[in-house]
């Protein structure tokens, strides 16, 4: 049975009366298909909370929220709370839950932990979740190779959305062993070898020349109070993630990433606007991310995209990597764009949220 067969769909977009409860039944699907059973957890004691009126004023502005909540990430939100409170010991109770024993009632040391803590947990509900993964940059690696095999010049000059901390702004100093192709330094600042599914990559000699991004609220890597923040979202049930992060605060903190405060349309466009050397690709890359840009922004970037490949060469060529969540499959897809020749996009992999696994070409993983 595939991830498609197994769970309901629900539009990303989609609000209304009902849909808090069904983004939250959606995210346990999500992270039960991921391996984080102890996330899904909280998000089912969550959602049996908010249709049993549970939950006090946290829960009563999420039965409200105004907008689309799968698309905010509504439940990701609260649950990056709620393991926060768990990281700095603040609710000794909710270990029971993260420790993955069982539990009489969930909802309940939920509901208390809520009640306690409301004015702590009220302030995470006002923006989406830094969900950054190093993990996801062997998919930016993949569609290197993808593009390289399309004949696109091998020199890639990287540009990123959404880079968070930008920690996938350092895909450079990482190595990685995709289907036995090996990329990057030895031994890297961290080393990801995805478990592979299909046909391994094309093996060609790319060279990332540089790699600059943006978000609407970076964070700084040296900074702890921004750090912890940012290891709070990291589902637990995943404890490579938490090396990896100490790993990119050390190499952050070695040589910070190149990450700008800017909105994701005013970057594209002024990035678009400088000159582009001849025998490059020039590349923008986002992972989880649109979803959060705004729609008058995502028609910006696209039509800056759009513009620029109409004007694109084979020895300028523009390419556009978006690895974003399919909430049919509970997957990543990474679908490629490049100008001239591959306007029209393509699928190139499917992939865990946080790099575990990759099929290449889309394969679909079954469960």
């Amino acid at each position: 049975m595939t991830m498609a067969e197994k769970y309901q769909f629900i539009d990303i977009g989609a609000s209304g009366p009902g849909i808090v409860a069904a983004a939250f039944d959606n995210q346990v699907s999500y992270c039960t298909a991921s391996g984080a059973e102890r996330t899904a957890r909280i998000c089912a004691a969550l959602r049996d909370l908010i249709v049993s009126n549970g939950g006090g004023a946290v829960l009563e502005r999420v039965r409200s929220w105004p907008g689309a909540p799968l698309a905010d990430a509504l439940p990701l939100r609260l649950a990056g709370g709620l393991h926060s409170l768990h990281l700095t010991g603040a609710d000794p109770a909710l270990s029971t839950i993260y420790a993955g024993t069982c539990a009489t009632d969930d909802a309940a040391i939920v509901a208390a932990a809520l009640r306690t803590h409301e004015a702590a947990l009220l302030p995470w509900l006002d923006g989406p979740p830094q969900t950054n993964e190093a993990g996801r940059s062997s998919n930016f690696i993949a569609a290197m190779l993808w593009l390289a095999d399309k004949g696109l010049p091998l020199r890639f000059q990287c540009l990123e959305i959404g880079s968070s901390a930008g920690i996938n702004l350092m895909l450079d100093r990482y190595h990685y062993d995709l289907g036995g192709v090996q990329i990057g330094p030895e031994p890297g600042a961290m080393r990801f070898a995805p478990e592979w599914q299909g046909d391994a990559p094309p093996a060609h000699a790319i060279e990332i020349l540089s790699a600059k991004g943006c978000d609407v609220a970076p964070v700084n890597l040296a900074d702890p109070a921004q750090a912890a923040r940012l290891k709070a979202y990291i589902w637990p049930e995943h404890t490579v993630r938490f090396e990896r992060m100490e790993a990119a605060i050390a190499e952050a903190k070695k040589r910070a990433p190149d990450l700008v405060h800017m909105n994701a349309a005013d970057f594209v466009e002024a990035e678009l606007a400088k000159p582009q050397a001849e025998g490059t690709t020039r590349m923008l890359m986002h992972s989880i991310v649109w979803q959060y840009v705004p729609e008058d922004q995502q028609a910006r970037v696209t039509a800056a995209m759009e513009a620029a490949g109409a004007l694109a060469t084979s020895e300028r060529p523009l390419a556009w990597v978006a690895l974003e969540a399919n909430r049919v499959m509970h997957v990543h897809e990474m679908v490629v764009r490049f100008w001239p020749g591959g306007a029209a996009g393509e699928i190139v992999t499917r992939a865990h949220p946080h790099g575990a696994w990759i099929g290449w070409g889309g394969t679909d993983r079954t469960i």
